[in-house]
């Protein structure tokens, strides 16, 4: 039975499989290997996740809902028409779709994957994923981290060996990690991020900048207005450098507005994004103690890096061109596939090591009576970028006289102060009473290669050992609540698969039309018209036909728009 590596991306997702000796990319329904992170609602309340929900964001925005990954691990709910999803459920639905298209072209049940995280992703984020794959039916046999996914494909593919700077930046998360791949072990060295910076906040960016030129604020724009705003900087961060200057017309408050943007406006907009960017970059470097003429490459993954800008700044920091033959976009689900292969243990796969690190430090919360301030500190346990898995031990007292029981705050994070860490969870131990300090309990914290964490608490004079799993993160499920939101997912119908294609061109073609004027949205209904026409015809033949006419029209028409 096949293992299927998947990159769940905040913008996009891809799924791949290793088969006859390489890796072999999953196509969609729609023929296409990159299926948009989106999920909406039809009239009839059917899911359509991927292209078509994307296409609908202007038009249906309030029933359809897209960047959700960025909230993996809270309590956030997305309202999607009347009903409401958590953020594992919507990725959950992304899953299913991917595991139904990996079902079709495999032709053979999918029940197993390996699926890539950020590697920036803490503890709680890591749970939500591996909920989401639950309730997609799968079993999730590893989290990989996606840099070191790049690097298996990258190291892999070329059969090289070296030290690798991998550059991560898709939609919603910047990853940096340095890896060294020898001897069939693939190292990581050192990993840091950010988990809100990626292609989406560019955009957000732009937005902004255009609505104080304007002095508008988003508030004053209905939904539907700051969608196509949305839509059309979206386009325009992918073309900016293609061309001196872009004149665009901007939907504003029922009115429409020209507006010229060029590099200088675009550079100004972003420069505190690239700013931020670098900081990564250096702690990773600063962690893993290697000299920059040590790193052999410097290697781009995800959509975001494709930015000019970016490849630019990262040329400069480093002096060299940065490799980037591979896809950005698909590299990290060939990494998955590579990683899900092995687990398979397929025999044409040469077996790999595989070691990764914790991105955070891992510790508690103590109360230091030699500090000058009072409260709680943080008492470090697991380093960040400590190769995994890994288990450390260290050992804490009573704190006041006849303490009964010891609570243990399971923190991640970085401050000396635990309120500035994030609490995953706690677990408890009783102790004998006694003289404040007397009594000891050595807490011992195990972490895995998926980057789950285990908490182990020995009470030194009784022997007693008191053991927890963190599972109490926000979004965690009980496994009643886990059936119940399985039960809901599976009523849900989607939209039939031989429709999809028909549907992706009507979302696309309404979306043209709503940002048109004049001659050209006229043109664009007299399109829509016909189309729908031969839908009704229900010749399929004829439907395809129309359908591929429709279709390069309306790329003639979005290119136009910009070339």
């Amino acid at each position: 039975m096949a293992v299927i590596g998947i990159d769940l991306g905040t913008t996009n997702s891809a799924c791949g499989v290793w088969k006859d000796g390489q890796v072999e990319l999953i196509p969609n329904r729609l023929g296409d290997y990159l299926t948009p992170s989106v999920v909406s609602l039809g009239d009839k309340n059917e899911l359509i996740v991927g292209k078509s929900a994307r296409e609908r964001l202007v038009k249906y925005s309030a029933r359809t809902v897209a960047a959700f990954k960025r909230l993996m691990g809270t309590n956030h709910k997305a309202r999607i028409g009347k009903m409401e999803f958590t953020v594992a459920e919507l990725s959950a639905l992304v899953l299913k779709s991917l595991k139904e298209d990996a079902e079709a072209h495999l032709g053979e049940a999918v029940t197993e994957a390996v699926i890539s995280v950020p590697a920036y992703f803490n503890d709680n984020q890591r749970h939500a994923t591996k909920l989401a794959g639950e309730l997609a039916g799968l079993t999730v046999n590893r989290l990989i981290n996606e840099p070191t996914a790049a690097a298996m494909a990258y190291g892999l593919q070329d059969k090289s060996e070296g030290t690798y700077l991998i550059l991560d930046m898709g939609g919603g998360t910047f990853d940096v990690s340095i890896l060294e791949f020898f001897d069939g072990v693939m190292e990581v060295h050192a990993s840091a991020g950010d988990n809100f910076l990626g292609g989406e906040d560019f955009v957000d960016a732009m937005v902004d900048s255009v609505l104080r030129e304007l002095e508008l604020g988003r508030e004053q724009l209905s939904p539907q207005h700051l969608q196509a705003l949305t839509v059309q900087m979206e386009m325009l961060k992918r073309h900016i450098g293609s061309k001196e200057e872009h004149q665009l017309e901007l939907q504003i408050d029922e009115k429409t507005v020209s507006w010229t943007a060029n590099q200088t406006w675009f550079l100004k907009t972003v420069s505190t994004l690239l700013l931020r960017s670098k900081r990564p970059i250096e702690q990773a470097l600063r962690d893993a103690n290697i000299p920059l003429r040590e790193i052999d490459d410097v290697v781009l993954v995800g959509g975001s890096t494709r930015l000019g800008a970016f490849r630019s700044m990262v040329g400069k920091m480093f002096g060299r061109l940065p490799s980037c033959h591979l896809d950005p976009d698909t590299v990290v689900a060939m990494g998955a596939a590579i990683q899900a292969g092995l687990i398979a243990r397929d025999e044409g796969l040469e077996d790999v090591v595989l070691t990764d690190v914790c991105p955070y430090t891992l510790g508690t919360g103590i109360v230091n009576r030699d500090a000058p301030e009072k409260g709680n500190y943080f008492l470090p346990i697991i380093e960040r970028n400590t190769v995994v898995p890994t288990s450390y031990v260290k050992q804490v007292c009573t704190s006041y006289d006849d303490q009964e029981e010891l609570l243990v705050q399971v923190y991640q994070g970085e401050s000396r102060y635990v309120e500035k860490n994030i609490l995953l969870g706690d677990v408890s131990a009783r102790v004998p009473k006694g003289k404040e300090g007397v009594e000891a309990v050595d807490i011992r914290y195990s972490y895995d290669m998926n980057g789950l964490l285990e908490v182990d608490l020995k009470v030194v004079s009784t022997g007693k050992v008191y053991n927890k799993v963190i599972h109490n993160s926000p979004g965690t499920l009980s496994e009643s609540e886990r059936k119940k939101s399985k039960e809901r997912l599976a009523a849900l119908k989607y939209h039939p698969r031989d429709k999809e294609e028909n549907l992706a061109v009507l979302a696309r073609a309404e979306r043209i039309y709503e940002t048109s004027l004049g001659e050209r949205r006229d043109f664009v209904a007299g399109l829509l018209a016909e189309f729908e026409r031969t839908l009704e015809g229900q010749n399929p033949s004829e439907i395809e036909k129309c359908r591929a006419q429709a279709i390069e029209i309306l790329e003639n028409l979005e290119n136009e728009e910009w070339h």
